[in-house]
């Protein structure tokens, strides 16, 4: 098994060097410096949702003995992605290569592979920026899809399982799905509207984390009901920061532009996560008799996800509404639906991303509006296009299935060449020390 494993692995690494004769033709256009800078402005903001945002958000969420993996966990999400984003990541999803094949609907290509092709004269149209510049802000979305299961698994994983599956999962979930919606696949093709990446990167990722924390099982000492206290609730504040800070860059900058659309994104997306944080943090104080930090900061992260898909299509009333939906209907999963399932999801990546990212995707469909999208774009069941809805349910519903059936594939094959879960004695102690000989706090 390991030998035909290693062999498809060396495949799929080698595949593309057979390509890079064929060279990549950019489109000829004019250097926009205005977009140029906010993309690249818009790319170190995405770069700070995975290191230190996330990092320090689910850190923050687990125990002192735990910190360092979780860090550990994102620091190396961040290096192992960006080298096969640029290996062959990038041609996989926007590839031309088999363009106009039945492939194509998969994968883009090897026309692009190690950026074979693009170059400093690289110019994407209409934009006017840099196709280099493309490629790295591309990359961190990359990068921080599976850095967000890490909360489904935190405090229980070991760091050689987790290191094999994220590079599995980046190749063989996130690369096609990217495609699908992004690069030119059938689901871009259907109409399906992602403006940054709710089907792409929230359902994917979310779903992932379900199924990565019903097949690993429930910590060895937790207690449904009982949730984990955080070590480190100043942590879990300046990762949201982090994050809210980053996502308008997430969002924002999916345009391209520096014009109106992204600064309807940046408006929608500022709003809808801050009416998510307030209804969560009233949900709380009413159930719980508090208003809690990691509450509002929760419910700012739902709303951040859920407006990501609509951020490019929806304007203040779709932003309100999705905000409003968001954080009943994440609080409820997370407080309530868990609880009654008794899956140990640790940090909520399901509960808040693959929920979120779900309600997102579909009430796009209820509120894309012209008024955005201009007289030639999309708009919603709300304004008599239900054929849009339709469109919409299907992309969620297709990212559900094939994210899910994919992990349960990889958990399997990684569980059984390398192993995921550790030993019940490391779990008790703590990762940091057994998995990286290091502690976050020494006295």
């Amino acid at each position: 098994m390991k030998r035909y494993l290693y062999l498809i692995l060396i495949l799929l690494f080698l595949m593309p060097f057979s390509a890079m004769a064929q060279g990549a033709v950019a489109a000829t256009s004019v250097l926009n410096a205005g977009n140029t800078a906010w993309i690249t402005m818009a790319t170190i903001l995405v770069m700070l949702m995975t290191i230190p945002g996330l990092a320090l958000f689910y850190g923050g969420l687990v125990r002192q003995k735990n910190v360092l993996s979780i860090i550990m966990q994102c620091l190396i999400c961040v290096c192992v992605v960006s080298v096969l984003w640029v290996a062959f990541g990038y041609s996989w999803v926007f590839g031309k290569g088999f363009e106009g094949m039945a492939i194509g609907h998969f994968i883009g290509g090897f026309d692009k592979v190690f950026l074979n092709g693009v170059t400093t004269a690289s110019i994407l149209s209409p934009a006017g920026i840099p196709e280099i510049t493309f490629v790295l802000f591309q990359c961190m979305f990359a990068v921080i899809t599976p850095g967000l299961i890490i909360g489904s698994f935190a405090e229980r994983v070991k760091f050689s399982g987790f290191l094999f599956f994220t590079v599995l999962w980046s190749i063989l979930v996130y690369n096609p799905m990217a495609h699908f919606v992004w690069g030119g696949g059938w689901l871009q093709q259907m109409g399906a509207i992602d403006f940054a990446g709710g089907t792409v990167v929230h359902i994917n990722a979310g779903i992932s984390a379900l199924v990565m924390a019903l097949m690993l099982g429930s910590r060895s000492d937790y207690k449904s009901g009982h949730p984990t206290s955080p070590h480190q609730i100043p942590y879990v504040f300046i990762g949201a920061a982090f994050l809210w800070l980053g996502w308008f860059g997430f969002n924002a900058g999916s345009g391209l532009t520096a014009d109106g659309l992204d600064a309807n994104a940046f408006l929608v997306t500022h709003i809808a996560t801050c009416v998510s944080a307030l209804t969560w943090m009233i949900i709380d104080w009413v159930l719980n008799k508090k208003p809690t930090t990691v509450g509002v900061c929760t419910g700012a992260v739902a709303g951040l996800v859920a407006i990501t898909p609509a951020s490019g299509s929806v304007g203040i009333l779709g932003a309100i509404s999705i905000g409003v939906v968001t954080a009943i209907v994440c609080f409820w999963m997370v407080a309530y639906v868990k609880i009654k399932l008794n899956y140990d999801d640790s940090l909520d990546a399901f509960g808040v991303h693959g929920i979120g990212g779900i309600i997102g995707s579909i009430l796009t469909g209820v509120f894309a509006t012209k008024a955005v999208t201009g007289p030639t774009g999309a708009e919603g069941a709300l304004f008599g296009n239900w054929h849009q809805l339709l469109v919409q349910i299907i992309a969620t519903l297709f990212s559900i299935v094939y994210s899910g059936v994919l992990t349960y594939i990889l958990f399997k094959i990684v569980d059984k060449l390398v192993g995921i879960r550790v030993a019940p004695r490391e779990e008790e102690e703590g990762l940091d020390v057994y998995e990286h000989g290091e502690n976050a706090y020494n006295s």
